[in-house]
C-alpha cells in the first residue's frame, strides 16, 4: 500500500468536491495492497469526506460492531468496484476535518504496515485502530500533558523491563491493560502491576485514583512498580522510548500494530511527537509487593458509607523492602 500524506488525501477530497455526480459515491483510488484497496470518497447525500477500504474475502460484518461518534461514523458502502466489499469511514459534520485527516492517514499507515496479511486480520486492524481513535478523541487534545507524559513513560519502562527479563513479547504486550481502562496497568498470571512515576528527588509521591487501585482482593499478588526519573540529556524523550520498544517488539515477535493501538488508547500519537521534548532518564524502577501493611485505602478497610476516594501516598515510606524483578516475575508467572 503506497502511503498517502495528509496533503495528498486533502487534494483528493477537494477534487471530489467539485465533481458533478448527483447520486451515490464519488471516489478516487488512493492506495492498494494485496487484497485490500482504498479510495478517497464523498457521498452525494452530505458530501462528507470519507475513505473507503475494500476487502475481497470478507464476510459481511455486523453493523452493530462498527464504531461511531466523536466526529465520524463507519458503515457499509454500496459500491460496485473490483468485486470488493467496501467499508466507509466518514466524517460527521460535527467532526474536525484536521483531526479526521490525521485519523485517515494513521489508519492507512496501519494497514500498510501489515502488508499482505489476510483480509480478516486487516479488517480487525482497521476497526481496532478506529476504536483507538474513538478513545483518543475523547481527551479533546492532541498531546499528553506533563503528568500523563511521565505516567506513560513509566508504563513503557515497566514494559521494557518485562521484555528484557524474559517475558515473551506478545504476552507482555497483552498484559499492558492500563490504556484499555484496566484497573491496574499490567495483568500477568493471576496478579497485577500498578505503575507509578515521579520526578521527585526526595520521597516518592504517588496518586491513588480509587479504592480499587491497590485492592488485591481481585488479582493477587499485586505489585507497585515505582519508576523514578530525572530530566537530563542522557535520558530519552517519550518518542525515543516508543521507538526503542517498537524495535524490541519487532525483534521478539510482538505485534507492533497492537502496541501502536495501545499507545493511541493511552493518548499518544506519532504525529505529535515533536511536542514531547523532555528527556527522561530512568533513575530506578523498583517493585513493591502490596501486603496487609501497605499504606492504602480499600473498600474493605474504609468506614461503611465511604464509596470512593482519591489519595496520595509516599512509596518511600513503605516498610516492606523491594522485590527483585526476577522474583516478582516468578511469583506472578510461576517460573
Amino acid at each position: 500500500m503506497a502511503l498517502q500524506s495528509k496533503s495528498e488525501i486533502a487534494v483528493a477530497w477537494r477534487a471530489l468536491s467539485v465533481m458533478g455526480q448527483e447520486f451515490g459515491w464519488r471516489c478516487i483510488p488512493i492506495s492498494t495492497s494485496g487484497t485490500v484497496g482504498a479510495l478517497a470518497g464523498r457521498h452525494c447525500r452530505d458530501n462528507a469526506e470519507a475513505i473507503l477500504v475494500g476487502f475481497r474475502r470478507l464476510s459481511r460484518a455486523n453493523r452493530a460492531a462498527f464504531p461511531k461518534g466523536n466526529g465520524f461514523r463507519v458503515e457499509h458502502a454500496d459500491l460496485e468496484a473490483d468485486g470488493r466489499k467496501w467499508i466507509a469511514l466518514i466524517r460527521e459534520a460535527s467532526g474536525s476535518l484536521d483531526m479526521f485527516t490525521l485519523m485517515v492517514e494513521d489508519v492507512l499507515s496501519v494497514l500498510a504496515s501489515l502488508g499482505t496479511a489476510d483480509d480478516g486480520a486487516l479488517f480487525q486492524a482497521f476497526l481496532g485502530r478506529i476504536r483507538a481513535w474513538q478513545s483518543f478523541m475523547k481527551s479533546g487534545d492532541l498531546a499528553l500533558g506533563p503528568e500523563a507524559e511521565l505516567g506513560l513513560a513509566g508504563e513503557l519502562t515497566c514494559l521494557k523491563l518485562l521484555l528484557t527479563n524474559g517475558v515473551p513479547a506478545q504476552i507482555a504486550l497483552n498484559a499492558w491493560v492500563g490504556p484499555l481502562e484496566g484497573l491496574q496497568d499490567f495483568e500477568l498470571g493471576s496478579g497485577a502491576i500498578e505503575v507509578k512515576s515521579t520526578l521527585a528527588i526526595a520521597g516518592f509521591p504517588a496518586k491513588i485514583i480509587s479504592l480499587e487501585q491497590l485492592d488485591d482482593s481481585v488479582r493477587q499478588p499485586l505489585f507497585v512498580c515505582a519508576c523514578r526519573f530525572r530530566i537530563g540529556d542522557d535520558g530519552m524523550t517519550l518518542p525515543m522510548l516508543v521507538k526503542t520498544l517498537e524495535d524490541a517488539l519487532a525483534v521478539d515477535g510482538g505485534s507492533v500494530a497492537d502496541f501502536r493501538i495501545s499507545l493511541l488508547h493511552a493518548g499518544y500519537l506519532d504525529s505529535q511527537a515533536v511536542r514531547y521534548v523532555r528527556k527522561l532518564a530512568n533513575v530506578s524502577c523498583d517493585f513493591r509487593l502490596v501486603t496487609e501493611g501497605f499504606p492504602r485505602l480499600t473498600l474493605g478497610t474504609v468506614p461503611p458509607g465511604v464509596r470512593a476516594a482519591r489519595y496520595d501516598i509516599d512509596l518511600d515510606q513503605v516498610a516492606e523492602g523491594t522485590t527483585p524483578t526476577t522474583e516478582m516475575l516468578s511469583t506472578l508467572m510461576g517460573w
